[in-house]
């Protein structure tokens, strides 16, 4: 298959490209980590052809020829949240209009509904709410393992974990870990697969005090999937940007993601070299992480599998890149990304993120048609079918935002790239109707 590369404007060759770009290609080529000053000229230069085209050689060396997509559905449990963030139109109080809370029955339902579409995944996640039990939690688990065993379940964002080891009273400012073991422990016993990467943000105290304050920090954030990964679990990473953050502080919450995830493949072998940069070494520090970076994105680097996740512990599978959306929102007056903004920085996050396996466009928030694009230019996965989404709605999306296996593969084959169904460890997917199996 002809590798799919973003096309070059007429004329030829870029008629601005920038030769300060210059050492930045021959450290993405030799598989080298880049430093912030450099992922600030990643933003700041106006030749973004050349970016893309970067990010797309990363992206073609890890997955060449192929685009990910799976068969899903998101499940909100609440919307009842005790925190008021900003950004956020999701969260209602106990008693507004449409507020809700889901019941075991109705989640049983969801379940069943999942398995007969064929789905490989149930996505849940929901608001912070201040008076269901903790033991609703588990019990939502074995729920779910019951009525539908082979259905993988992701669950529970960092924020819901710090949030559940509270009203768990497993929660110490004094070792906060340890509860955050023992409600994961507790969680993964009753069917819990993985954890999303939502509530990151973007990790900056400034950022976070305006926009959600009350919310955890970076490092509790931090804390959780370490945690996680120690216990075998693996998850993901998001940044949702183009609200009051500015690029430097998006770059800072990379460098601290990508220092972790160099922590994590450690745990599962891989060896690290030796990583200087001046003006990241403080955020080492005090996050607590190891200074030795660890890269796959060089010629013949060896991907992490599942099973070494099962054999000895978990990591960051995916970076998803979400843009700001203001609709609905305290911060509805704020404009929010535009379109290159966008792609621009998916581009960046893939050549930053030099230790993340996959880059996901989640088309539920950059629209297909840009999800499209952005396989053209670093990301690999465009997510599933979701069918309902309650967490954002752009241009006036209901909560059913649901698309067809057949329009994810036309979407993924129109980009240039073989659609592979994979289930949420990256296995291959092999069906036949709703019945499936996953192989390597």
């Amino acid at each position: 298959m002809t590798t799919a590369t973003m096309p070059l404007p007429p004329g030829g060759p870029v008629p601005n490209a920038d030769p300060s770009l210059e050492p930045i290609r021959a450290k993405v080529l030799a598989g080298e980590r880049l430093t912030l000053a450099e992922g600030e000229m990643l933003y700041s230069t106006p030749d973004i052809w050349t970016v893309c085209e970067l990010a797309q050689l990363v992206r073609e060396r890890l997955h060449p020829g192929v685009a990910y997509y799976n068969i899903n559905r998101h499940m909100n449990y609440s919307n009842v949240c005790a925190l008021s963030c900003k950004f956020c139109e999701f969260y209602r109080k106990k008693g507004d209009d449409g507020a809700y809370t889901r019941d075991i029955d109705y989640i049983r339902n969801q379940a069943l509904q999942a398995i007969e579409t064929g789905a490989t995944e149930m996505h849940i996640v929901g608001g912070l709410h201040p008076y269901l039990p903790w033991d609703y939690y588990p019990d939502m688990m074995r729920t779910i393992r019951d009525a539908a065993p082979k259905l993988h379940i992701k669950a529970f964002t960092a924020v819901e974990v710090v949030h559940l080891a509270k009203i768990a009273k497993q929660y110490k400012r004094t070792d906060r870990k340890a509860g955050i073991r023992a409600v994961l422990t507790e969680l993964k016993q009753a069917g819990l697969g993985s954890i999303p990467g939502g509530g990151a943000e973007v990790f900056d105290d400034r950022v976070h005090d305006a926009a959600f304050k009350g919310k955890i920090r970076s490092d509790e954030w931090l804390d959780v999937h370490l945690v996680a990964h120690e216990l075998g679990l693996n998850s993901n990473a998001t940044i949702l940007y183009g609200h009051i953050d500015q690029r430097r502080e998006r770059l800072v919450h990379m460098e601290i993601l990508r220092r972790a995830q160099d922590q994590a493949l450690a745990r599962l072998g891989y060896a690290g070299v030796e990583y200087h940069d001046p003006e990241a070494e403080n955020i080492a520090a005090t996050q607590g992480l190891d200074r030795r970076a660890i890269t796959l994105t060089g010629e013949g680097a060896r991907l992490p599998t599942p099973d070494m996740a099962e054999r000895e512990a978990g990591y960051f599978q995916t970076i998803i890149p979400l843009p700001f959306i203001p609709d609905g929102s305290e911060m509805e007056h704020l404009p929010g990304p535009v379109g290159l903004e966008n792609l621009r920085t998916l581009a960046v996050a893939r050549l930053m993120l030099d230790n993340f396996p996959h880059v996901k466009a989640f088309w539920i928030m950059q629209t297909l048609p840009m999800a499209q694009l952005m396989l053209q230019n670093g990301a690999d996965d465009i997510d599933g079918t979701v069918v309902w989404y309650d967490i954002t709605k752009v241009g006036g999306s209901t909560t059913h935002q649901e698309t067809t296996v057949a329009d994810l593969q036309k979407a993924i084959r129109d980009a240039g790239y073989e659609p592979v169904e994979r289930d949420t460890l990256y296995r291959r997917v092999t069906r036949e109707g709703k019945n499936w199996r996953t192989g390597e």
